[in-house]
């Protein structure tokens, strides 16, 4: 079996991962430009952990400037098996409070200006989304939190804008109206890319505030969300330590096939591929590529 490889995508307030020993940064280039910053590696527990905040050292990068291919594409060269992103989001229902975690199974993406695949012209793939959480990764998620007694909702739909602007208030609305759980900004492509990576993906969505449609929310400020991101991050540098004590050192196939996602997607013929592509695809779609 493969070797589990922990990776840890650090949103908005989670800038670095207390608790790792043998820490060292490295910096991987990428095909597909510059991550977000240099890995952290480092073990919990013996387990071997990869971290990335994902806006860059200081919350440099907006949402729309990250860069999701590359971040992806490192992670991958990294040897990252399994991926989980801690993100700040907005809640359009009254039983999601500010400080809930909510462990998210779909998404919606409304994102328009972002590279959301590694594949395309010269070389086209089509990997399924219609299960873009590994439900097994998901298990022990809900397991951490549990033991950390960290309130967290099982289940959930995230809608991913574009922003930077938050919603407007008919957006706000309109979204929480179709029964979505949370918005945020950043999970899409993110989670499209890492399907096409073939590294199992789950979300952790911590809710800062009720978005613009909650009478009481009827502005978002930045002001009010960091009040909730400095409590978030700390129960959400718990969940990380618990879920990387309790993981399974060896990866465990996904039941929804995450980690070989590539295997009935690429449908262009192998000479008509382009080469240029083929090269920057190397970490990506290796294993299908080479076989």
């Amino acid at each position: 079996m493969t070797r589990a490889v922990l990776g840890i995508i650090g949103g908005s307030g989670i800038y670095d991962l207390p608790g790792l020993e043998d820490v060292r940064e490295e910096t991987i280039e990428s095909p597909w430009g510059e991550p977000s910053a240099a890995l952290t590696r480092g073990v919990i527990a013996g387990l071997p952990i990869v971290f990335l905040p994902r806006h860059g050292k200081g919350h440099v990068l907006s949402p729309s400037d990250i860069n999701y291919r590359a971040n992806i594409d490192v992670l991958k060269r990294a040897g990252v098996t399994d991926l989980v992103s801690l993100s700040a989001c907005g809640s359009f229902r009254e039983e999601l409070p500010p400080g809930i975690f909510v462990l998210v199974d779909q998404f919606v993406d409304r994102t328009y200006k972002r590279e959301s695949s590694f594949f395309g012209k010269g070389c086209v793939a089509h990997v399924s989304m219609a299960h873009p959480v590994s439900p097994r990764l998901h298990v022990h998620l809900v397991a951490a939190a549990k033991a950390e007694r960290i309130e967290a909702v099982q289940g959930g739909t995230y809608v991913c804008m574009e922003g930077p602007q938050f919603s407007s208030l008919a957006e706000s609305l309109t979204y929480k109206a179709q029964g979505h759980s949370v918005i945020g900004m950043t999970n899409m492509p993110e989670a499209k890319l890492a399907r096409e990576a073939e590294i199992c993906y789950a979300s952790v969505a911590m809710v800062t505030d009720f978005d613009c449609w909650h009478p009481d929310h009827d502005a978002v400020t930045v002001q009010d969300i960091i009040r909730v991101l400095n409590s978030n991050a700390g129960k959400a540098k718990a969940l990380v330590a618990r879920l990387a004590r309790d993981f399974p050192r060896e990866h465990e196939p996904c039941p929804v096939g995450s980690d070989k996602a590539l295997d009935t997607a690429l449908i262009t013929a192998p000479e008509a591929r382009d080469v240029r592509l083929l090269a920057k695809l190397d970490a990506v779609a290796g294993r299908v590529l080479n076989s």
